[in-house]
């Protein structure tokens, strides 16, 4: 019985730390990336997946009990809110008009990479 204890600590302690190192990521892509939409991209995909690991640690040190059972709802929740907050933010800040920095960070295109080969 000890043994099962270990290993559910062991396995609860791995996905706290992964789900940290996601979190991080993210907080680390909100201040790294150029521009809005690219910042809320890695907001929104690592937060949810480092928030959902983070939960599911928690699940599994609540062992089979209530609190398991509202920690379970709450990742349901923040599972299906997540994602669709994020949308809604970029959406509203597409429909406002902010544009992409596209021109610093786009690839040349080959025509005319063609062009100053030939100079």
């Amino acid at each position: 019985m000890e043994a099962l204890l270990l290993i559910r600590d062991i396995v609860s302690i791995a996905l706290m730390a992964t789900g940290i190192i996601f979190v991080l990521a993210g907080a680390v892509g909100v201040v790294r990336l150029p521009d809005f939409y690219t910042r809320i991209h890695a907001a929104g995909v690592t937060d949810t997946l480092g928030a959902e690991l983070i939960v599911l640690s928690l699940i599994l040190q609540a062992g089979f009990t209530l609190l398991a059972a509202k920690l379970l709802l709450v990742g349901f929740i923040l599972f299906l809110t997540s994602p669709t907050a994020t949308h809604a933010v970029a959406n509203a800040a597409h429909r406002a008009g902010l544009n992409p920095l596209l021109s610093r960070h786009q690839p040349k295109h080959p025509r005319d990479a063609d062009t100053e080969e030939a100079s």
